[in-house]
């Protein structure tokens, strides 16, 4: 596995080792003693999930106050433009983001830490989308704020309409969220 820093401490990009032929491939999508080896992160994973949504749905950008979720995402097929926004106000890189493409090709993975927002948009017809995480899901912990708010200022794909859920939709703007200290 190789790991790729990203502006932002913390946030990794992974490429795993594909192992490939006419036949097909095969990876290690995750090995507990290489992610700790390569990335010193000993947090452990308690929660696997997989979303699967149609072109032009932006989920996020979504966040636990009190547990804090570490996420590592990925794409198992199509592709979406997945962003993490650092929402810790004691962080030098407080308010910046990154995004990446994430997809089945190039079967990348983005180590989102504690501390971050989260989001992704479908650039495919639809996309799997699968994340662990190093804590359970709290939904009277979870906070969202505004995709496109203008003090992000985050460089979302042209092209892709977002379609928001209900909750997406009227999610506050960074400068009015609750955030982490």
């Amino acid at each position: 596995m190789q790991v790729i820093e990203t502006d932002i401490p913390g946030v990794l990009i992974l490429e795993p080792i594909v192992y490939g032929d006419e036949r097909g491939f095969f990876m290690e999508s995750y090995n507990q003693m290489v992610w700790r080896e390569k990335t010193a992160i000993t947090s452990d994973f308690v929660q696997d999930n997989h979303s699967r949504s149609a072109r032009g749905v932006l989920r996020g950008l979504h966040y636990q106050l009190v547990h804090p979720q570490g996420k590592l995402v990925r794409v198992t097929s199509g592709e979406v433009f997945d962003v993490a926004v650092d929402v810790r106000r004691s962080s030098n890189s407080f308010g910046k983001w990154v995004g990446t493409r994430l997809n089945e090709q190039n079967k990348r993975m983005l180590w989102i830490p504690p501390g971050f927002a989260h989001g992704f948009l479908v650039l495919s017809d639809y996309a799997d989308f699968l994340y662990k995480t190093t804590a359970f899901y709290a939904p009277e912990y979870e906070r969202t704020i505004i995709w496109n708010d203008p003090n992000l200022n985050i460089a979302w794909p042209e092209g892709v309409i977002p379609e928001l859920s209900d909750k997406d939709a009227v999610a506050p703007p960074f400068m009015e969220a609750e955030l982490y200290e």
